[in-house]
Protein backbone atom coordinates (compact mmCIF):
# COMPACT_ATOMS: atom_id res chain seq x y z
CA UNK A 1 0.00 0.00 0.00
CA UNK A 2 1.29 3.61 -0.93
CA UNK A 3 1.25 6.50 1.62
CA UNK A 4 0.49 9.45 0.28
CA UNK A 5 2.10 12.90 1.30
CA UNK A 6 -0.81 15.42 0.95
CA UNK A 7 1.25 18.35 2.54
CA UNK A 8 4.04 19.59 4.14
CA UNK A 9 5.14 22.15 7.01
CA UNK A 10 9.02 22.65 7.37
CA UNK A 11 11.11 25.29 9.47
CA UNK A 12 14.64 25.58 9.80
CA UNK A 13 18.07 26.97 9.67
CA UNK A 14 17.25 28.10 5.86
CA UNK A 15 14.07 29.98 6.67
CA UNK A 16 10.11 28.73 7.60
CA UNK A 17 8.10 26.96 4.35
CA UNK A 18 8.34 24.80 1.64
CA UNK A 19 8.97 27.30 -0.66
CA UNK A 20 11.60 29.31 1.18
CA UNK A 21 13.06 25.71 1.48
CA UNK A 22 12.77 25.18 -2.14
CA UNK A 23 14.56 28.46 -3.22
CA UNK A 24 17.68 27.74 -1.14
CA UNK A 25 17.85 24.44 -3.02
CA UNK A 26 17.92 25.70 -6.34
CA UNK A 27 20.68 28.06 -5.15
CA UNK A 28 23.06 25.17 -3.65
CA UNK A 29 24.01 27.71 -1.22
CA UNK A 30 24.52 26.46 2.30
CA UNK A 31 23.18 28.25 5.13
CA UNK A 32 25.74 30.13 7.72
CA UNK A 33 25.68 29.16 11.51
CA UNK A 34 25.78 31.88 14.10
CA UNK A 35 26.31 31.52 18.09
CA UNK A 36 24.16 33.06 20.30
CA UNK A 37 25.06 31.85 23.73
CA UNK A 38 28.86 31.87 23.38
CA UNK A 39 29.24 28.41 22.66
CA UNK A 40 29.16 26.34 19.60
CA UNK A 41 27.81 27.84 16.02
CA UNK A 42 23.98 26.33 15.15
CA UNK A 43 21.86 26.61 12.86
CA UNK A 44 18.16 28.50 14.11
CA UNK A 45 15.30 27.76 13.24
CA UNK A 46 12.82 30.61 12.03
CA UNK A 47 9.35 30.49 13.43
CA UNK A 48 8.03 33.58 12.42
CA UNK A 49 5.34 31.97 10.45
CA UNK A 50 3.73 30.78 13.30
CA UNK A 51 2.31 33.96 14.75
CA UNK A 52 0.14 34.21 10.99
CA UNK A 53 -1.86 31.08 12.83
CA UNK A 54 -2.09 31.76 16.36
CA UNK A 55 -1.77 34.95 18.31
CA UNK A 56 1.32 35.42 20.69
CA UNK A 57 -0.33 36.01 23.63
CA UNK A 58 -1.57 32.52 23.30
CA UNK A 59 1.68 31.21 23.22
CA UNK A 60 3.05 33.22 26.01
CA UNK A 61 3.39 29.60 28.27
CA UNK A 62 4.26 27.66 25.58
CA UNK A 63 8.16 26.56 25.29
CA UNK A 64 10.02 27.03 21.77
CA UNK A 65 10.27 23.34 21.41
CA UNK A 66 6.19 23.27 21.25
CA UNK A 67 6.47 26.31 19.01
CA UNK A 68 8.32 25.04 16.70
CA UNK A 69 6.34 21.92 16.69
CA UNK A 70 2.97 24.02 16.04
CA UNK A 71 4.73 26.01 13.16
CA UNK A 72 5.47 23.12 11.15
CA UNK A 73 2.05 21.35 12.48
CA UNK A 74 -0.16 24.81 11.09
CA UNK A 75 2.05 25.28 7.91
CA UNK A 76 1.26 21.71 7.17
CA UNK A 77 -2.39 21.91 7.54
CA UNK A 78 -2.36 25.28 5.69
CA UNK A 79 -0.13 24.25 2.66
CA UNK A 80 -2.46 20.51 1.86
CA UNK A 81 -5.79 23.42 2.05
CA UNK A 82 -7.54 22.00 5.02
CA UNK A 83 -8.71 24.88 6.96
CA UNK A 84 -11.68 22.42 8.13
CA UNK A 85 -10.59 18.38 8.60
CA UNK A 86 -12.53 15.25 10.59
CA UNK A 87 -11.04 15.67 13.65
CA UNK A 88 -11.99 12.17 14.84
CA UNK A 89 -10.66 10.49 12.04
CA UNK A 90 -6.96 12.32 12.21
CA UNK A 91 -4.17 11.05 14.24
CA UNK A 92 -0.37 12.86 15.39
CA UNK A 93 2.71 11.06 15.28
CA UNK A 94 5.78 13.24 16.99
CA UNK A 95 9.46 12.37 16.81
CA UNK A 96 12.42 14.03 18.39
CA UNK A 97 15.67 12.95 19.52
CA UNK A 98 16.67 15.40 22.12
CA UNK A 99 12.98 16.21 23.04
CA UNK A 100 11.90 19.73 25.03
CA UNK A 101 15.70 18.99 26.82
CA UNK A 102 16.17 22.91 27.13
CA UNK A 103 12.67 23.33 29.26
CA UNK A 104 13.97 20.04 31.11
CA UNK A 105 17.43 21.67 31.85
CA UNK A 106 15.61 24.78 32.90
CA UNK A 107 13.41 23.02 34.80
CA UNK A 108 15.82 21.36 36.97
CA UNK A 109 17.86 24.82 37.07
CA UNK A 110 14.21 26.40 39.32
CA UNK A 111 14.13 23.63 41.15
CA UNK A 112 18.30 24.22 42.10
CA UNK A 113 17.24 27.78 42.15
CA UNK A 114 13.97 27.68 44.66
CA UNK A 115 13.94 24.15 45.67
CA UNK A 116 10.89 21.35 45.46
CA UNK A 117 8.65 23.60 46.64
CA UNK A 118 8.91 26.75 44.33
CA UNK A 119 9.95 24.81 40.78
CA UNK A 120 8.41 26.36 38.12
CA UNK A 121 5.01 24.67 37.15
CA UNK A 122 5.22 26.34 33.59
CA UNK A 123 8.63 24.55 33.12
CA UNK A 124 7.57 21.33 34.56
CA UNK A 125 3.95 20.88 32.25
CA UNK A 126 6.14 21.90 28.93
CA UNK A 127 8.93 19.85 30.08
CA UNK A 128 7.06 16.10 29.91
CA UNK A 129 7.29 14.02 27.24
CA UNK A 130 3.98 14.78 24.86
CA UNK A 131 3.38 18.05 25.97
CA UNK A 132 4.46 19.25 22.31
CA UNK A 133 1.76 16.56 20.73
CA UNK A 134 -0.61 17.96 23.34
CA UNK A 135 -0.33 21.63 22.36
CA UNK A 136 -0.88 20.45 19.11
CA UNK A 137 -3.83 18.61 19.36
CA UNK A 138 -5.91 21.45 21.64
CA UNK A 139 -4.98 24.00 19.12
CA UNK A 140 -5.73 21.90 15.85
CA UNK A 141 -8.49 20.29 17.60
CA UNK A 142 -7.00 17.02 16.61
CA UNK A 143 -8.79 14.35 18.28
CA UNK A 144 -7.46 11.11 17.38
CA UNK A 145 -4.41 8.86 18.30
CA UNK A 146 -1.60 10.70 19.37
CA UNK A 147 1.91 9.42 19.99
CA UNK A 148 5.34 10.93 20.70
CA UNK A 149 8.21 9.20 19.96
CA UNK A 150 11.98 9.20 21.13
CA UNK A 151 14.50 6.83 19.72
CA UNK A 152 17.62 9.36 18.79
CA UNK A 153 18.30 9.49 14.89
CA UNK A 154 15.78 6.26 14.88
CA UNK A 155 12.93 8.48 15.99
CA UNK A 156 11.84 9.67 12.25
CA UNK A 157 11.55 6.18 11.72
CA UNK A 158 10.24 4.39 14.39
CA UNK A 159 7.31 6.93 14.07
CA UNK A 160 6.72 6.86 10.58
CA UNK A 161 6.31 3.18 10.81
CA UNK A 162 3.68 3.61 13.25
CA UNK A 163 1.87 6.60 11.29
CA UNK A 164 2.09 3.80 8.35
CA UNK A 165 0.42 1.28 10.36
CA UNK A 166 -2.30 3.41 11.61
CA UNK A 167 -3.73 4.16 7.80
CA UNK A 168 -3.69 0.43 7.03
CA UNK A 169 -5.20 -0.60 10.27
CA UNK A 170 -8.11 2.17 9.06
CA UNK A 171 -7.70 3.22 12.50
CA UNK A 172 -7.85 7.00 11.10
CA UNK A 173 -8.05 8.36 7.62
CA UNK A 174 -4.79 10.29 7.58
CA UNK A 175 -1.89 11.48 9.95
CA UNK A 176 0.19 14.16 11.11
CA UNK A 177 3.44 13.28 11.28
CA UNK A 178 6.07 15.65 12.14
CA UNK A 179 9.41 15.52 13.45
CA UNK A 180 11.10 18.38 15.69
CA UNK A 181 14.17 19.26 18.17
CA UNK A 182 15.68 22.70 19.19
CA UNK A 183 18.70 23.60 19.62
CA UNK A 184 20.10 24.58 23.60
CA UNK A 185 22.80 26.24 25.59
CA UNK A 186 23.88 22.66 27.29
CA UNK A 187 24.40 20.81 23.71
CA UNK A 188 26.55 23.59 22.68
CA UNK A 189 28.47 23.44 25.30
CA UNK A 190 28.70 19.66 24.79
CA UNK A 191 29.62 20.20 21.34
CA UNK A 192 32.58 22.73 22.63
CA UNK A 193 34.13 20.48 25.32
CA UNK A 194 34.23 17.79 23.16
CA UNK A 195 34.94 19.16 19.76
CA UNK A 196 37.00 22.26 20.69
CA UNK A 197 35.66 25.54 20.31
CA UNK A 198 35.70 27.28 16.63
CA UNK A 199 32.94 29.97 15.44
CA UNK A 200 33.96 29.89 11.68
CA UNK A 201 33.36 26.09 11.35
CA UNK A 202 31.28 24.96 8.30
CA UNK A 203 29.43 21.65 7.35
CA UNK A 204 31.77 19.16 4.91
CA UNK A 205 30.14 15.97 5.20
CA UNK A 206 32.02 13.10 3.65
CA UNK A 207 34.89 14.78 4.69
CA UNK A 208 37.19 11.60 5.25
CA UNK A 209 38.56 12.15 8.84
CA UNK A 210 37.14 15.44 9.36
CA UNK A 211 34.49 16.22 12.23
CA UNK A 212 32.57 19.33 10.41
CA UNK A 213 29.02 18.75 12.24
CA UNK A 214 27.32 21.70 13.23
CA UNK A 215 23.91 21.32 15.70
CA UNK A 216 20.74 22.55 14.20
CA UNK A 217 16.85 22.78 15.04
CA UNK A 218 13.90 22.67 13.32
CA UNK A 219 10.44 20.93 12.35
CA UNK A 220 9.45 18.82 9.70
CA UNK A 221 5.66 17.84 9.70
CA UNK A 222 3.93 16.19 6.62
CA UNK A 223 -0.16 15.17 5.98
CA UNK A 224 -0.17 11.64 5.19
CA UNK A 225 -3.28 9.63 3.54
CA UNK A 226 -4.29 6.54 2.10
CA UNK A 227 -6.09 8.73 -0.59
CA UNK A 228 -3.84 10.76 -2.91
CA UNK A 229 -4.86 14.53 -3.09
CA UNK A 230 -4.75 16.97 -6.03
CA UNK A 231 -1.26 18.68 -4.82
CA UNK A 232 0.22 15.40 -3.62
CA UNK A 233 4.03 15.29 -3.68
CA UNK A 234 4.77 11.60 -3.62
CA UNK A 235 4.19 8.13 -1.78
CA UNK A 236 6.18 6.24 0.80
CA UNK A 237 6.54 2.84 -0.62
CA UNK A 238 9.07 1.05 2.05
CA UNK A 239 10.78 1.87 5.46
CA UNK A 240 13.78 -0.09 6.00
CA UNK A 241 15.97 0.17 9.72
CA UNK A 242 18.53 -2.51 10.64
CA UNK A 243 22.63 -2.65 11.08
CA UNK A 244 25.58 -1.34 8.51
CA UNK A 245 27.28 -5.02 9.26
CA UNK A 246 24.34 -7.54 8.38
CA UNK A 247 23.22 -4.72 5.44
CA UNK A 248 21.55 -6.58 2.31
CA UNK A 249 20.51 -5.49 -0.81
CA UNK A 250 17.57 -3.78 0.01
CA UNK A 251 18.08 -0.82 -2.50
CA UNK A 252 15.65 -0.26 -5.14
CA UNK A 253 16.58 -0.25 -8.20
CA UNK A 254 17.11 3.51 -10.64
CA UNK A 255 17.15 5.47 -7.12
CA UNK A 256 18.37 8.30 -6.41
CA UNK A 257 19.70 8.53 -2.93
CA UNK A 258 19.92 11.74 -0.36
CA UNK A 259 22.41 10.74 2.64
CA UNK A 260 21.93 12.26 6.03
CA UNK A 261 25.51 12.65 5.93
CA UNK A 262 25.81 15.60 8.75
CA UNK A 263 29.76 15.66 9.33
CA UNK A 264 30.23 13.25 12.39
CA UNK A 265 33.24 10.73 11.23
CA UNK A 266 32.34 7.93 13.15
CA UNK A 267 28.51 8.31 11.00
CA UNK A 268 29.62 9.43 7.33
CA UNK A 269 32.22 6.40 6.81
CA UNK A 270 29.31 3.89 7.19
CA UNK A 271 27.71 5.42 4.05
CA UNK A 272 29.74 3.58 1.82
CA UNK A 273 29.18 0.09 3.26
CA UNK A 274 25.70 0.90 1.90
CA UNK A 275 25.48 2.58 -1.22
CA UNK A 276 26.82 1.12 -4.39
CA UNK A 277 29.63 2.73 -5.82
CA UNK A 278 28.55 4.83 -9.00
CA UNK A 279 25.07 5.82 -7.48
CA UNK A 280 23.84 9.57 -8.03
CA UNK A 281 24.38 10.42 -4.56
CA UNK A 282 23.50 13.97 -2.81
CA UNK A 283 23.72 15.41 0.85
CA UNK A 284 21.76 18.76 1.97
CA UNK A 285 22.62 18.79 5.71
CA UNK A 286 24.26 22.26 4.96
CA UNK A 287 21.20 23.85 4.83
CA UNK A 288 19.71 22.51 8.51
CA UNK A 289 22.70 21.28 10.63
CA UNK A 290 23.02 17.52 12.21
CA UNK A 291 20.21 17.21 14.29
CA UNK A 292 18.63 13.62 15.11
CA UNK A 293 15.35 14.09 13.44
CA UNK A 294 17.57 15.24 10.11
CA UNK A 295 15.93 12.60 8.25
CA UNK A 296 12.88 14.02 8.10
CA UNK A 297 14.02 16.95 6.75
CA UNK A 298 15.95 14.99 3.76
CA UNK A 299 12.58 13.40 3.40
CA UNK A 300 11.11 16.71 3.15
CA UNK A 301 13.43 17.60 0.36
CA UNK A 302 12.52 14.43 -1.68
CA UNK A 303 9.05 15.09 -1.42
CA UNK A 304 9.81 18.29 -3.48
CA UNK A 305 12.18 17.01 -6.08
CA UNK A 306 9.12 14.67 -6.93
CA UNK A 307 7.17 17.55 -7.32
CA UNK A 308 9.03 19.35 -9.14
CA UNK A 309 10.44 16.83 -11.00
CA UNK A 310 13.76 18.40 -10.31
CA UNK A 311 17.59 16.94 -8.59
CA UNK A 312 18.79 19.54 -6.86
CA UNK A 313 22.55 20.98 -6.99
CA UNK A 314 24.42 19.48 -4.01
CA UNK A 315 24.98 22.63 -1.26
CA UNK A 316 28.90 23.95 -2.05
CA UNK A 317 30.83 22.90 0.92
CA UNK A 318 29.45 18.95 0.57
CA UNK A 319 32.56 17.14 -0.23
CA UNK A 320 32.27 15.13 -3.88
CA UNK A 321 33.54 11.75 -3.58
CA UNK A 322 34.83 9.75 -6.66
CA UNK A 323 32.97 6.99 -5.95
CA UNK A 324 29.47 8.29 -6.24
CA UNK A 325 27.70 10.86 -8.88
CA UNK A 326 27.26 13.91 -7.48
CA UNK A 327 24.59 16.72 -8.88
CA UNK A 328 26.19 20.03 -8.86
CA UNK A 329 23.61 21.85 -11.20
CA UNK A 330 20.10 21.04 -11.24
CA UNK A 331 18.65 18.97 -13.74
CA UNK A 332 15.61 16.48 -14.24
CA UNK A 333 14.55 13.93 -11.72
CA UNK A 334 14.39 10.52 -13.91
CA UNK A 335 14.81 8.19 -11.24
CA UNK A 336 11.57 6.72 -10.08
CA UNK A 337 12.39 6.72 -6.57
CA UNK A 338 14.47 8.76 -3.87
CA UNK A 339 15.53 7.29 -0.86
CA UNK A 340 16.21 8.65 1.97
CA UNK A 341 19.45 7.02 3.91
CA UNK A 342 20.56 7.60 7.25
CA UNK A 343 23.75 5.71 8.85
CA UNK A 344 24.14 6.29 12.74
CA UNK A 345 27.15 6.60 14.25
CA UNK A 346 26.54 2.99 16.44
CA UNK A 347 26.43 1.32 13.06
CA UNK A 348 22.66 1.15 12.54
CA UNK A 349 21.27 2.11 9.17
CA UNK A 350 17.54 3.40 8.20
CA UNK A 351 16.20 3.87 4.23
CA UNK A 352 12.98 5.86 3.58
CA UNK A 353 11.92 5.45 -0.09
CA UNK A 354 9.56 7.86 -1.52
CA UNK A 355 8.24 7.43 -5.45
CA UNK A 356 5.97 9.52 -7.87
CA UNK A 357 2.46 9.23 -6.59
CA UNK A 358 1.18 7.46 -9.72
Amino acid sequence: MKIYINGTGIAGGFGCGSNVLLNRLHTGVACEPSSQDGYYPAFHADISSLYDFVPKKSLRRIDHFSQLALTGAYLTFNEAGQDSFDKMATGLVLCSGYGSAKTTFSFLDSIIDSGDICASPTLFSNSVHNAAAGHISMMLGIEGPCLTVSQFEISVYSGLLSAIQWLREERVGQVLFGAVDEYFDVLGYCYQRRYGRNSNISMSPLAPGIQSAVPGEGAAFFLLSRDKATNCYGAITSVNTGSVKDFDDILPEESFYILNADGHIESDKNYSKIIPEGSLVSCYTPYYGSIPTGPAFDMAIAALSLREGRIFPVPVNVIRPDNYRIPVQESTLNQGNISCVKAGVKGEFSIITLSHPG
